[in-house]
């Protein structure tokens, strides 16, 4: 279960400085023609983070390793894939390389681009309902396997007492080893979010 960071007071976030730990970011993006009002709400959000994500390596301790979904190179290469994927996440990974953190390759570029494929069937729609299975069986096991990787590679690169940051889309179905805590960042910003998606979503319903 990750601790939200606003509920965690500095001593006991101290406690955690000898422990491994993942700051969790929810990632999110934005579409070129996005309203103005969301456009403004997902920039504060970001800066936000980068408040909550400061405030917290003061606390429990400074980040070492970044982690990114769909990023399955390391270091230079990966941050040039990344300022393409995410620019939001992506400033804020790359201040934090300044000082002295390393993007690590967390995702299986291969296991990635199965499951975009599987998810597109989905999208797509099935007349069958056998095929709707076969194909929700396969996207569920390959689920399985990315999330295993992702894991995998957070636990073999994070040592003791370091800090990672890692941005992920919510729903996500990680299962992280209970020698991880994880802090989950949550600024304002992410409810304001939720707020306008479900207004926007209620007033087209509406047809306004």
């Amino acid at each position: 279960m990750a601790s939200e960071l606003g509920r965690i007071e500095r001593p006991e976030a101290e406690g955690f400085r000898n422990k491994r730990k993942v700051y969790l970011v929810s990632l999110l993006f934005v579409a070129p023609d996005a309203p103005g009002e969301y456009i403004e709400i997902f920039s504060r959000y970001w800066a936000q983070v980068n408040d909550h994500l400061t405030r917290l390596e003061a606390a429990a301790g400074s980040v070492k390793h970044i982690y990114h979904e769909s990023i399955a190179l390391s270091g230079e290469e990966g941050l040039k894939l990344l300022e393409k994927l995410s620019p939001g996440s992506c400033r804020l990974a790359t201040e934090k390389c300044r000082h002295g953190a390393a993007l690590e390759a967390l995702d299986d570029k291969e296991l990635n681009d199965e499951i975009m494929d599987w998810e597109r069937f989905i999208m797509a729609g099935f007349v069958s309902r056998k095929a709707a299975n076969i194909v929700s069986e396969h996207y569920a096991a390959s689920s399985k396997r990315r999330y295993e990787h992702m894991i995998m590679r957070i636990d073999e690169t994070l040592q003791k007492g370091e800090a990672g940051i890692l941005f992920i889309r919510e729903g996500h179905r990680l299962q992280f080893p209970p020698t991880i805590e994880v802090f989950s960042v949550s600024p304002p910003a992410l409810d304001e979010i939720y707020r306008w998606v479900r207004d926007h979503a209620s007033n087209q319903s509406q047809g306004q």
